[in-house]
């Protein structure tokens, strides 16, 4: 028996019923088009802000729940600069303004009164 909502054209055959291959394809679309889109998000960093990036390890030092270090806690032996150390010249000259770096804004000072001293 066919079906009573198949409608028929002019020669009188049925016509061809395409709604579920239309809301297929119109399915897919969506998907795809969405998918695009969160792509092109990804590409071009929309999301970023979402997902943060994680680098590095925890400092626990830092955290808002420990007290701050006091004039009495030092740091462990093994992170203590030797006092007694000299520099090497490849490490002075690392530390060197180059040439035609501006040296600040104290530099060209030129006031008439001397600075401040607190005493």
């Amino acid at each position: 028996m066919a079906n009573s909502r198949q409608t028929r054209d002019k020669n009188g055959r049925f016509k061809a019923d395409h709604t579920s291959r239309n809301r297929a394809i119109g399915i897919a679309s969506i998907v795809g088009l969405g998918a695009a889109a969160v792509g092109a998000a990804l590409r071009f960093g929309l999301l970023d802000r979402f997902f943060p990036a994680i680098e590095g390890h925890d400092a626990p030092d830092l955290a808002l729940d420990q007290p701050h270090p006091g004039p009495g806690d030092r740091a462990p032996e093994a992170f203590r600069p030797d006092p007694t150390a000299v520099p090497t010249d490849a490490e002075r000259e690392s530390l060197r303004v180059p040439d035609g770096v501006d040296k600040g804004f104290m530099a060209d000072d030129t006031r008439a009164e001397p600075l401040a001293t607190v005493s």
